[in-house]
Formats: C-alpha cells, sequence, structure tokens
C-alpha cells in the first residue's frame, strides 16, 4: 500500500488524507500527545517536513518532492505497523509551549502537574519567590523539573529517578533549556538517595498503572518503559511509599503534589484519615493530590 502510494501522492494536502485514511483502518490509539487521527496526521507530516508546526493551511497545497513524500510515508507506516507513538517517531514531545526530547528510554510527558505549574500552584504557593529548594520524584525526561525552574526561578531542584537511562533523556533536556546549575540530577529508587534533604515543594508524577489496566494497555503505551507505568496490583505502590516517607523531606512549610491517574478511589480507600487537597486540573479533580507537612502525622 505504502509503495503504491508514492506514485500517486503529490501534495501535503494528498499525505494528509492518506494518513488520516491509515491511521482510522488500523484503529490507531491517540493518548501522547494527539486526540484524533487528524491531529496526530498534520503534527507527523509538518515535522517530517521541518515545517512550522502551527501554519499547515499555507502548505497544504504544495507539492512534495520524492523523497519527502518517501519520508512521510516511512513515518506513516511505522505509526500504523509497529503502532509507534508519534513522539518516539519524531523524537519530541510538548507539555504546553515546552517540547523535550523523547525516545524508548521514557515514557512521553503528560502529566496534568504541568498545567498547575503554570499558575504556580496558585493559590497554595502564593509567594512563589520563596520556594527556595524542589523536588520532582520520578523525573523520566526530567520535564516537570525544568517546568517547575521556569515556575519557581528561585528554586534549586533535585530530579529523581530509579532509571540511568531515563536520567540520560532528562539530562539532554535539561542541557537543551540551559538549567544545569539549577537542576541536579540523581539516580535514586524514590528517596533512597536523598538523606538529610528537605524541600519546600515536592512533585511527582509516579508509576500508577493498576495490575488489570496493564493487561489491557493499548499497543502503543507498550513502547514506554513498564517500570514508569506500572505500580502493584491496584496502582498505589509508588504512591504508599511517597507518602510514607515524603514527610521528612518537606520543610516545616512544605507541600507534596503528586499524580494518580483514576486511583483517587483507591487511595482514600486506603487513607481514610488523610486529607487529601484535590486540585482541579483540565480533565476535573480526580487526579492530582496536595497534602502540606502539617497535614502528615509527626514522624
Amino acid at each position: 500500500m505504502i509503495a503504491q502510494a508514492q506514485s500517486q501522492l503529490h501534495t501535503i494536502r494528498d499525505l494528509l488524507r492518506f494518513a488520516i485514511s491509515q491511521f482510522n483502518k488500523a484503529g490507531l490509539h491517540f493518548g501522547h500527545g494527539s486526540a484524533n487521527a487528524y491531529d496526530e496526521a498534520a503534527y507527523l507530516i509538518l515535522k517530517t517536513l521541518y515545517l512550522p508546526l502551527d501554519q499547515l493551511e499555507p502548505f497544504l497545497d504544495a507539492r512534495v518532492t520524492d523523497t519527502e513524500c518517501s519520508q512521510v510515508l516511512e513515518m506513516i507506516d511505522r505509526r500504523v505497523t509497529d503502532r509507534i507513538p508519534v513522539a518516539y517517531l519524531t523524537h519530541e514531545a510538548w507539555l504546553g509551549d515546552f517540547n523535550f526530547y523523547v525516545d524508548e528510554r521514557v515514557i512521553i510527558p503528560r502529566s496534568f502537574i504541568a498545567e498547575l505549574l503554570q499558575t504556580q500552584l496558585s493559590p497554595w504557593i502564593t509567594e512563589p519567590d520563596t520556594i527556595i529548594s524542589a523536588l520532582d520524584l520520578c523525573t523520566g525526561s526530567g520535564c516537570l523539573a525544568i517546568l517547575m525552574a521556569h515556575a519557581f526561578e528561585n528554586a534549586q531542584i533535585d530530579a529523581v529517578d530509579i532509571s540511568t537511562q531515563a536520567l540520560a533523556v532528562a539530562h539532554k533536556n535539561v542541557q537543551d533549556y540551559g538549567l544545569e546549575q539549577r537542576i541536579d540530577l540523581i539516580e535514586s529508587d524514590l528517596f533512597s538517595a536523598l538523606h538529610g534533604k528537605r524541600y519546600d515543594l515536592i512533585i511527582s508524577n509516579p508509576p500508577y498503572v493498576n495490575a488489570e489496566s496493564m493487561m489491557e494497555l493499548p499497543q502503543e503505551y507498550r513502547h514506554e518503559p513498564e517500570n514508569a507505568l506500572a505500580s502493584g496490583l491496584d496502582g498505589l505502590d509508588a504512591t504508599r511509599q511517597i507518602l510514607q516517607h515524603a514527610a521528612r523531606y518537606l520543610t516545616d512549610d512544605g507541600i507534596l503534589v503528586v499524580e494518580i491517574g483514576h486511583n483517587r478511589a483507591e487511595l482514600e480507600q486506603a487513607y481514610p484519615r488523610v486529607p487529601f487537597t484535590w486540585l482541579e486540573t483540565s480533565a476535573g479533580d480526580e487526579f492530582v493530590f496536595l497534602l502540606q507537612r502539617e497535614q502528615f502525622p509527626d514522624d
């Protein structure tokens, strides 16, 4: 199909139509930055042809060279045949206005915490300049640490991950944003390598997929590191560890913010006496909780 198509597709409009048809026919899953076949096809084509990502319309009827057509069709074929997420094909993912290098050593950035950092966690943090030390637990590509550095300009940030491969990707992103002096990348199993450290703010988007959901994941997600997704039978293994230890790493007025996917009911059932504050995101108030240091029981 791809070989036959090359001789018949001449413009970006042709390629866009073809890609959308192939994506829909294959029943692809869209959950890594695009919500539908049109958006994903448009991004993949524009990125492959080095065109502005926000200017499809002026180029729709532009003719492509045979080489360009071949390059785009190769991307479409890999997306359809191997179910590789577009972010891995282009080595780029976006959170708001920030873009990051990604490959299969890290999960593709997606976090409601990114939305909350745009407002500097207001109203829970009223004076962003007073955030001096911060921690991004399970940093992956380093994306949230980088967003934190922009939100809290006085903060020195530790970005922690258990995976040396993930930290290599994070290192590239930290370098790309020129934040080597403000973000320290640390290999650690959660808090294990952070002895004696205390933070004004801890954020975490840890693994939170439960065992049943792991069994049912679309093929696209199976390209991502399993240890960055799976978190035990109920999806709360990592979150339990965070709740058990976080208080001793927070300053007296420190705040913990954790994303937990669709596990709100399970978490509240497991911790009925913990006064979680659920933060409003674009998808509702079920996915990210906040706790202040004073809300933890004393060690």
